[in-house]
């Protein structure tokens, strides 16, 4: 296996602390590769060979290719993933002050975390600033990238239940440090700093605590990757190389990245919006293409909602379904549910294991234990709004939902050739069927040549002992 993806799935965790730098990084990849920035509002002229991206509220974004021949008759071929993780929520008003002598921060949960792994960690803050500028409101990406905060145990002596179970609570325990007394309302300066703008103008904000700790290889043969954020970047960033290496000329191809996934998706540029609705529909009618004409191409349309599973924990070994229990290092997770919390059905997890069998991608299976609840994802909620065969996927990791999660190192790259594969797949089986068929029709006629030239030196009741059997049938 080759280490350049888990480079470069590093550098893209590096540079993405919050959804909206993931998309900034994925923006900027995107660009560099050739791809123009649409607007959704401004009218969108496309042209046939060419690739775009658009972009809602800044942390959700969909890139596209449309083939040469337009061939919209095949549909779309689509890989979904999210670009938030849980972490905490910056609070308006944050600062709060401790007996006269800290400032620690109000913070709030966003989605459902592993509390304990925050504590005792150097942590920073990123997100945006609103501003107004010129009359219009603009978002000013910010990344105070330094060791700022950090959440600190009460120690062992004072929390004698601290190893037995305890419950944290989110008002008391899980507020971060930001300084002594000196830093009385200097938070939002030291923002405004990073954000390039006066502390005065800063009219609102979406900022949130992250892990500053880098992302490492580790394990006897390196074979281990620990980092932030690997649910969901790890998935978006195998998708978005998977599309940038695939050829893209027989259906339209379309990275998507969702946000709001950890806390539902229930939001305008989350899985229940209509951001990938809209963004399809537009394609179809910038081509001449009616309504019917888009759901006609939906039902042609498959989509891989990718989005990371869980792997059997090798301290918990029971905690996972007694037959169905993938390990790092061991493939692609197809995720399957009863209750539907997950999409895949018989269909699709047949059109998804064809690929991999195509490609000799190793695959594995996940379904949660019968007495055991599970989570959901993006799949099923953005079915809701474009109906279409999906298959839910992700890579299998540890410690899912803290902030330093555990992942293989060879499972990235198994998706990235898989997404590859799925967007320019019918164009592999084009020219391995052209190529087969030349050498076959070629034998055929050598065969037939050859049968000829016997005939003709025998005599006759030779040659009809020379019929192939069954060949009167033709």
């Amino acid at each position: 296996m080759s280490n350049k993806i888990t480079t470069d799935l590093l550098e893209f965790i590096e540079n993405s602390p919050s959804c909206f730098h993931a998309v900034q990084t994925t923006k900027e990849i995107l660009t560099k590769h050739g791809f123009t920035e649409l607007s959704e509002d401004q009218t969108w002229n496309l042209t046939p060979g060419n690739d775009y991206f658009v972009t809602r509220n800044g942390s959700s974004i969909i890139a596209f290719s449309i083939p040469e021949s337009v061939v919209l008759q095949n549909g779309f071929r689509i890989i979904a993933s999210h670009s938030d993780s849980p972490s905490f929520k910056i609070k308006e008003n944050p600062e709060m002050a401790v007996e006269d002598h800290y400032i620690k921060l109000n913070v709030e949960r966003y989605g459902g975390m592993l509390c304990a792994p925050w504590f005792d960690r150097p942590l920073s803050v990123a997100g945006r600033v609103i501003v107004k500028e010129n009359g219009t409101y603009c978002a000013k990406l910010i990344n105070a990238d330094r060791d700022l905060l950090l959440i600190p145990n009460l120690a062992i002596h004072m929390n004698r239940d601290a190893n037995s179970g305890y419950a944290y609570n989110a008002q008391k325990d899980l507020l971060p440090l930001y300084g002594d007394i000196s830093a009385k309302d200097t938070f939002l300066d030291t923002i405004s700093k990073y954000a390039g703008v006066e502390k005065e103008e800063i009219l609102s904000h979406d900022l949130f605590l992250y892990n500053r700790q880098k992302g490492t290889l580790w394990g006897a043969n390196e074979e281990f990757l620990s980092a932030t954020r690997l649910d969901d970047l790890q998935c978006a960033c195998a998708s978005l190389y998977g599309l940038l290496g695939a050829d893209r000329k027989q259906a339209v191809s379309v990275h998507c990245v969702l946000d709001n996934e950890e806390v539902g998706s229930t939001t305008k540029q989350g899985a229940a919006s209509t951001f990938l609705r809209d963004t399809l529909f537009r394609i179809c009618t910038v081509f001449g293409m009616d309504t019917q004409d888009y759901f006609i191409a939906l039902s042609k349309s498959f989509m891989i909602s990718a989005d990371n599973a869980h792997a059997v924990h090798p301290n918990h070994t029971d905690k996972a379904d007694p037959v169905n229990r993938p390990y790092l290092n061991e493939g692609i997770v197809i995720k399957y549910n009863a209750n539907q919390k997950y999409c895949t059905d018989g269909i699709s997890a047949a059109m998804f294991k064809d690929i991999c069998k195509q490609i000799d991608v190793p695959y594995q299976t996940f379904t949660n234990r019968s007495d055991m609840a599970g989570g959901s994802t993006l799949g099923n909620i953005s079915n809701t709004q474009v109906a279409l065969n999906t298959v839910d996927i992700g890579l299998p990791q540890l410690a899912m939902h803290s902030p330093y999660e555990t992942a293989g190192v060879k499972d990235t790259e198994y998706l990235l050739k898989a997404a590859k594969a799925f967007l320019h797949r019918s164009l592999t089986q084009s020219r391995l069927l052209k190529k087969y068929a030349w050498i076959f029709l070629f034998f055929l006629a050598f065969f037939c040549f050859v049968r000829f030239q016997k005939q003709e030196s025998l005599p006759e009741t030779s040659q009809k002992a020379l019929l192939l059997p069954g060949l009167h049938c033709l």
